[in-house]
């Protein structure tokens, strides 16, 4: 069954029994009110009778006095207090039936042929002294009259309301359906296509269907911004690798050819291999560093010196490579972080001004409100302004041929992004061709408590 039907269907019917159980309760509630209208006339008019009965001293004919009181299309019974009858007046057309009303009820009811007929009784003393009943019968004509009126005024409301329902369930169901019926044809385009198809036509207001339609279409947007990455970041690896297995395919066959009998190509060839082998595997490890679904990582959150281990990063750095690291921190600056990420951080930014400055790098680390500031500053050649929205993009070089003299693979300050992301660090980037650039890591004191809750 579809989707419409089954809206129209269970509203329809959802409406029609709540018309139905109010209809239903109108009708008793009307039936309730007449029969107690009905009670209270009688009840009165019995009242009447026995005070009437009460003032008088001698009954030439109580027949009459109870004809006077006699309910239209009724009857009065007088009774003893063991149910043996004395008098009884009728109308012609009423007809007796078997009626007891027990210690808890203030009247008897029974219904013959669709017609109410009520009995209430009312102690009296009889001109001879003894207790009696007067029994007072009446058929309620205008109660059923009124009753059967009211049901067919209630069958034909409840049916000329029908119409409306239907046709707004109809509407409802249309208004509904409409952006997920779009939505279903976009996706059905879309997975026949092998495109990211997207609604054109935004569904306008901010219900819940105007934000399904704009969450579809941002999702659609980020598959295929994450797809042209992908396809991208698959082209520049196969691009990146395929340099190096080249020079060692070559170097090989070198070897082969000549390594044997000349040792100076020997040595050539071997450091070539050995050196591309490693420039190969260091960029096949940054791949999968970038490949992790960063979205289940655990961090092992701590408190944390971050100007000691500035120091022994560049301490590190500077012996490895004998260059000048000068470093200008504030002592026991404390803060919240994962130790090992956030000193492989260091280690990039560090590495990298190393590699394209010749002169020393300066480190600075102050703090400033409820966040410590870091300063990376190279003297080397500087990156153009129109190139600093790509600096963070997998492969990407600011020249050519910059990485391959330096050795780097374009996927370093990409780990550095990802990285600073995980930990809610700020990454700011200053510089100045042929003067030097500056990276400032904006570290929060407090790592983010949602974050430490998730891990």
């Amino acid at each position: 069954m579809k989707l419409r039907t089954k809206i129209h269907l269970f509203t329809t019917l959802l409406m029609l029994v709540l018309i139905i159980l109010v209809n239903f309760g109108v009708y008793k509630l009307y039936e309730q009110l007449s029969i107690n209208t009905e009670y209270k006339q009688l009840e009165l008019r019995g009242e009447e009778l026995v005070t009437t009965f009460n003032q008088l001293t001698t009954i030439s004919d109580p027949y009459i006095v109870l004809r006077s009181y006699m309910p239209s299309n009724g009857a009065i019974r007088v009774a003893k207090e063991n149910g043996d009858e004395l008098l009884t007046v009728s109308s012609p057309s009423f007809e007796f039936v078997e009626l007891n009303i027990t210690s808890r009820e203030q009247y008897a009811m029974k219904e013959l042929n669709g017609v109410p007929i009520i009995l209430i009784e009312i102690p009296s003393i009889w001109s001879d002294g003894n207790v009696v009943k007067f029994q007072l019968f009446q058929q309620l004509n205008d109660v059923a009259t009124n009753r059967d009126l009211l049901k067919l005024i209630l069958v034909a409301v409840t049916i000329l309301i029908a119409i409306p329902i239907l046709l707004s369930n109809m509407v409802l169901s249309s208004i509904i359906l409409k952006p997920l019926e779009k939505l279903n044809h976009v996706m059905s385009k879309s997975r026949s296509s092998g495109t990211y198809e997207k609604i054109d036509e935004l569904t306008a207001g901010k219900d819940e269907l105007a934000e399904i339609s704009r969450t579809f279409n941002e999702m659609m947007d980020a598959l295929e911004t994450n797809y042209l990455k992908q396809q991208q970041f698959v082209s520049n690896a196969s691009h990146e690798l395929k340099t190096p297995l080249t020079v060692i395919d070559s170097y090989a066959k070198l070897l082969l050819r000549r390594g044997f009998t000349n040792e100076k190509i020997a040595n050539e060839a071997l450091e070539a291999i050995v050196n591309e082998s490693t420039r190969m595997k260091d960029l096949i490890a940054q791949m999968l560093e970038l490949a992790k679904n960063k979205e289940h990582v655990t961090l092992s959150i701590e408190k944390i010196n971050l100007s000691q281990l500035i120091e022994n990063v560049s301490l590190q750095l500077r012996q490895a490579y004998n260059r000048d690291f000068q470093v200008h921190v504030d002592k026991d600056l404390f803060v919240q972080t994962d130790e090992q990420r956030i000193k492989q951080l260091f280690y990039i930014l560090m590495d990298n001004a190393r590699k394209y400055s010749d002169k020393e790098i300066n480190i600075k680390a102050t703090r400033d409100n409820q966040y410590v500031s870091i300063a990376i500053q190279d003297f080397g050649i500087g990156i153009p302004d129109d190139q600093l929205p790509h600096l963070f993009d997998r492969f990407y070089r600011v020249k050519q041929d910059r990485n391959r003299k330096t050795g780097g693979t374009g996927l370093g300050l990409a780990i550095a992004k990802d990285l600073s992301d995980l930990l809610h660090i700020e990454i700011q980037v200053d510089s100045t061709v042929g003067v030097g650039t500056t990276f400032t890591l904006v570290v929060p004191i407090l790592f983010p408590e949602k974050e430490v809750d998730n891990q």
